[in-house]
């Protein structure tokens, strides 16, 4: 497979993951009580209700064009209402954990060839599987990290005191500042990139 075909296939599976992620989110929070996202139009598997101009398009071309050892994006954000969920705490802490979950979800259906037909498959499928399995476990990680208003400190925030709480989300304006610092840094890639070697092949079976 040519360079220029998988940075193409690497963004196709990148695009449709992150618009999974996000359809998780708002489809969640529809079964705890918030409609918000169902009345948006955001329950659609149509791309373009997802797009982001820098997180899906942009950021994945720069990555690329840096040849960065790894590929993020994300999609628009579906709007969610804690108010309207039936248990406000609660239903944030399992609405933000159904992107991640989702991702890792799609891993697993894509490790699954490479695991029982591995030896069966033809080269460029096993690349598709092999790209994809990837894209979402470092999307499942990369989510998990906790700064606001990455999935991950809704995590955390639903296990931590109300004072302390308040104060960590005082950050959520500085997030993406902080998380483009980690990338440039390259403090992410020496946490999640071996993290997303070992899931990956604890996945595929070595």
């Amino acid at each position: 497979m040519s360079a220029l075909l998988a940075n193409v296939i690497g963004i196709g599976i990148l695009m449709i993951s992150v618009m999974l992620h996000e359809v998780a989110h708002g489809y969640t929070a529809l079964r705890l009580g918030d409609p918000t996202a169902h009345y948006a139009g955001r329950l659609t598997l149509n791309p373009l209700k997802h797009i982001d101009p820098f997180g899906t398009v942009i950021l994945p071309l720069l990555l690329i064009l840096l040849k960065s050892s790894f590929l993020i994006g994300w999609a628009k954000p579906v709007p969610v209402n804690p108010a309207l969920l039936r248990d406000p705490q609660r239903g944030m802490m399992l609405v933000s954990a159904a992107g991640p979950l989702t991702n890792l979800a799609l891993a697993l259906a894509a490790a699954l060839p490479l695991r029982v037909l591995l030896s069966s498959l033809p080269p460029w499928l096993v690349d598709l599987f092999v790209t994809c399995c990837i894209i979402n476990i470092f999307l499942a990680l990369f989510n998990l990290v906790p700064v606001p208003p990455l999935d991950g400190s809704k995590l955390v925030a639903y296990f931590l005191p109300p004072r302390v709480r308040a104060l960590y989300e005082r950050l959520t304006p500085y997030g993406l500042v902080i998380i483009i610092g980690l990338l440039v840094l390259g403090l992410l890639d020496k946490v999640i990139l071996p993290l997303c070697h070992l899931i990956f092949s604890l996945l595929v079976g070595g």
